[in-house]
């Protein structure tokens, strides 16, 4: 189990700014039966810990001599700087089921998109229900098995981990392929120029042109 250590903080309100610019993460662990408690982290181990581990497994926060098994609840972000700027850690029981966003990890390669299809993925991540120890990571969707156009994968056809239940119609797409998109292609052929009809135009303009040219010479 991956973990992180915390310290206990006692700086609250717009006054951890300090602690950002020491490195720090403000940070807060909660959970069922169990007080709020402000902690802060590091922050580059914390952007490492959620690069590996995300918001679907289970970590170990260490505070003093204490250790919580833990999820990455909730980050909050700085839109401008893309930086974290506040973590909350939700502490688990480990006997009761848990209902988490799992994302979807797309491997492989399909014909279909070789051959110009467009892949269209319905989904980036599912809800699932199970144990803390039975999180999965990911969920993988090994797109290999769209051949041709309008071939999709349903949720059904996904390899769900022993213990996972995914809270969604066996039925519901995942992801699928379209044919290429030759609508604008087909618009642009019917509205161009006909060039061979222009070119007669012209040329009978210019041989009626002539023609009254000789007219006008003969009077």
């Amino acid at each position: 189990m991956q973990s992180i250590v915390a310290e206990k903080r006692d700086i609250l309100g717009k006054k951890t700014a300090n602690l950002r610019k020491k490195g720090l993460l403000p940070a807060v662990v909660y959970g069922k039966g169990s007080a709020s408690e402000n902690i802060s982290v590091k922050e580059g181990e914390f952007m490492k810990l959620w690069r590996s581990a995300g918001e679907a497994t289970i970590v170990s926060l260490e505070v003093g001599k204490e250790k919580k098994n833990v999820l990455i609840h909730d980050v909050a972000v700085d839109p401008l700087k893309d930086k974290p700027t506040h973590v909350d850690f939700y502490i688990v029981d480990m006997s009761k089921t848990l209902k988490v966003d799992v994302q979807l990890e797309f491997v492989g390669e399909s014909e279909a998109v070789k051959n110009g299809g467009i892949l269209v993925k319905v989904h980036h991540e599912l809800e699932i229900e199970a144990l803390p120890k039975d999180l999965p990571h990911s969920i993988i969707v090994d797109i290999s098995s769209l051949k041709v156009f309008e071939d999709k994968i349903t949720v059904g056809n996904l390899k769900i981990p022993h213990g996972v239940k995914v809270i969604k119609s066996p039925e519901e797409t995942v992801v699928l392929v379209e044919p290429p998109r030759a609508e604008e292609a087909v618009a642009t052929v019917e509205t161009a120029p006909d060039l061979a009809n222009i070119e007669r135009v012209e040329k009978k303009a210019k041989e009626e042109g002539e023609e009254a040219e000789e007219e006008t010479e003969k009077k």
